[in-house]
Parts: structure tokens; sequence; C-alpha cells
């Protein structure tokens, strides 16, 4: 069962001296994981943003761990974690690693008294990623989950048609998540079940489920699947990151690389019921023929009227029975800017200040994966499961 929220407070943990004059909590930043495809932009965000310096940094592979601390200026460059939350100059730590890597250093990072910014999803499972939310939320420590599907400008402004009462009663909902992949990609971590929580459920069905919790204020109470691995053997390239392998899979020419399929899920349909009885169908993919922009990328379909929206064209369309389909508003997906400056610092130093916040956290990230574990659980075993 999901536990009633408690109030979200903070108390004030971090030394004086990362504090400006004016009592604005000032960020010293390690970045685990900083030269894959999460943390390169990342990184190059955060040296936009005043109040945040970047001091330590770790990554697998030295050559590029060499050119991400010219970038930053960093003073520390290591492969061992644990350097960076033993710092003493760093108080924020995000961790942007394999999904099977999390639970040890963000737990680690608590002990030590460090504030958390953690990739989703925040665990290899739910289990751990409750274990890293009671520590956080004891500690009394700031942590952040970057869901960042909220900030999207056409869902938003759908969330204002939502809370307008226009579509009436919610009943059902259609999500299609599509992410294709070159056709030609090498295989990475992505592709192994030993480092990635579920595949496609995890990577991308967790921003879809959060961003449906924010938007309705709901929760999924059973869910059915059928997840597999579609997407053909792929090239065997050895470490090579995401962005690497993006590019590498547009340029095509494996064809001489040996070839092995990955072992997660890169496809998944999946069916659930929110705790009112409205229904919901999910797709997602990373395969290379799921194209998108065909269809809008998510339905809400309500008693009195239904709403599409398309991310792609940024076209919101309202149906009701009987009268023409009209686009009401069009909100085109610019992207989201500058992601700390905006959103993550600000919320954060609103937290440490003690001011009412409601940011996506460790607490989300759980929630999120008790509905990720459900649909995985479901696929492996073809029957509906609980979402607890």
């Amino acid at each position: 069962m999901i536990e009633p929220p408690p109030s979200r407070g903070y108390h004030r943990r971090v030394s004086p001296e990362n504090e400006s004059h004016s009592g604005e909590l000032q960020f010293n930043i390690g970045v685990i994981g900083a030269t894959g495809f999460i943390g390169v932009p990342y990184r190059a965000e955060i040296r936009e943003c005043s109040g945040a310096n970047i001091v330590a940094l770790c990554a697998r592979r030295r050559e590029l761990l060499e050119r991400a601390g010219e970038e930053d200026g960093a003073t520390l460059l290591t492969d061992d974690w644990r350097e960076v939350v033993q710092h003493p100059d760093v108080n924020f730590v995000i961790v942007a690693t394999p999904d099977a890597l999390h639970h040890e250093a963000v737990m680690a990072c608590a002990e030590a008294g460090k504030h958390l910014l953690c990739e989703k999803p925040v665990g290899i499972n739910a289990n751990e990623a409750y274990e890293m939310w009671a520590a956080y939320r004891d500690a009394g420590l700031l942590h952040y989950v970057p869901f960042w599907t909220r900030f999207c400008d056409p869902f938003v402004r759908a969330r204002e048609v939502l809370d307008s009462g226009v579509l009436g009663e919610i009943r059902g909902v259609v999500y299609r998540w599509h992410n294709p992949r070159p056709k030609d990609m090498p295989l990475t971590w992505r592709d192994d079940d030993s480092l990635s929580a579920a595949g496609s459920i995890a990577d991308v069905g967790s921003h879809a489920y959060d961003t449906l919790c924010w938007m309705l204020g709901r929760e999924a109470v059973k869910v059915q699947a059928h997840a597999d691995t579609i997407t053909p053997a792929k090239a065997d390239r050895g470490a090579v990151n995401l962005a690497e392998a993006i590019e590498l899979g547009q340029a095509g020419g494996q064809a001489d690389a040996s070839r092995h399929k990955g072992t997660t899920f890169d496809y998944a349909s999946v069916a659930w019921e929110f705790e009112d009885g409205a229904v919901g169908t999910l797709v997602l993919s990373h395969a290379p023929f799921f194209r998108k922009g065909i269809a809008p990328e998510l339905e809400f379909h309500g008693t009195k009227a239904s709403l599409g929206i398309d991310r792609g064209s940024g076209n919101l369309t309202l149906a009701k029975q009987d009268a023409p389909v009209e686009i009401i508003d069009n909100k085109p997906d610019n992207g989201f800017g500058n992601r700390f400056e905006k959103y993550v610092f600000p919320s954060l130093r609103q937290a440490h200040a003690g001011e009412a916040c409601s940011h996506p956290d460790l607490k989300d990230g759980w929630r999120v994966q008790l509905f990720t574990d459900a649909a995985a659980r479901s696929a492996r075993s073809g029957r509906w499961e609980t979402v607890e």
C-alpha cells in the first residue's frame, strides 16, 4: 500500500560555509556519472548558474573525465564515487550512473550529509527506492528526482484544462511514449538487465507515470503488462555511452561487430486501473520501428469531453459528443531551458529556507517505482499485479 504523504519538511543540515551572506544556499557539486548521456548536459547547465560550483567529478573513462574536468574546473577527478561523497567541500551530489549503482551511492550521501539529485528510476526496485527516500527524509536533507516531463509546456497547459473541469470526470487515459533508437545503434548499459531496473518500463515509463499522477492526482492500484525485447540483435562495441551509441547508430557500419540481443524490455504495453476505477493504457518503446508523431502522445477521456496532447505540434485538441473536434490551444514544446537554473536550484533553496515546495523528490521516485515494478512483474507473470 502507498502510505499517506507526510508533510514535506526539511531540516537545515548544511555547513554555514555553503551559504551566502544573504543566507541563500550555495551548491558545491559533485557529479557521479559525470561523462554520460545525462551527466554531460547537466554539467553544461550548471556551469551557467550563479551560486553553483562543480567541485568533483567521477567517471569510469579517464579521457572523458579529464576533458570534463577542464570544462568544469573541478578540483577532484576520480573513478571512485566514494571520494566524491567524502569530499569536504561538496554539499550536493548528482547521481547519474546506471540504475543498479544508485542505491549504495545515495545511502552514502545521506550518511555524509549531502543534498542530492538522483536520476530516475531511483533504484533497481521499489525496496531500494523506499530505503533511499527514508534515509533522506529522516536525515532532513534536500533531494530532487528529475521528472522533467512535468515541466513540458503542452502538459502544463493540459493540466490547466483538466483542472478547469471541461472534460468532466476522467475515466480513461491513453499514453504513447515512443523513443525510437537508430536501427544500427550498438548496445549500452540500458540493454543489460543487471544494470537497468526494467528497461523501457522503468526508463520512460517512470516519466509517463509520474506525469499522469501529477496531472490527475491519483494512483494506479493494479496493472497488467506485456513486454519484450523486440529490437534485433545489436552490435557490441564495449563500454560506449548512449550519446556515442546513438552517433554510431546514425552513422551505420556496425556489420563487422559481434551482435547479441539486449536483456531488458525495449517495448511494453501496460494497462492499469486507478484507485477510482478509471482505466489507462500506456505503450512504451525504444524499438526503432515504433515511430512518433502519428497520433497524439497523450489522451484524456472524460464524461464530458476528451483531450489530446501532441508534444510534436504543441496542439491541444478537444473532442465533445456531437461537436466538431477543435484545437483549443497550441503550446509548442520548446525544451526546458536550463533546468537547474529554472527548477532544481530554486526549488531546493525554497525548501532549505523552510518554504512550501512541490518539486519531484525521492518519495515520488519510490511511488513511481511501485508502479514500474508491478508492470515488470506482470510482464513476467502474465497476470494482473497489485501496485504495492
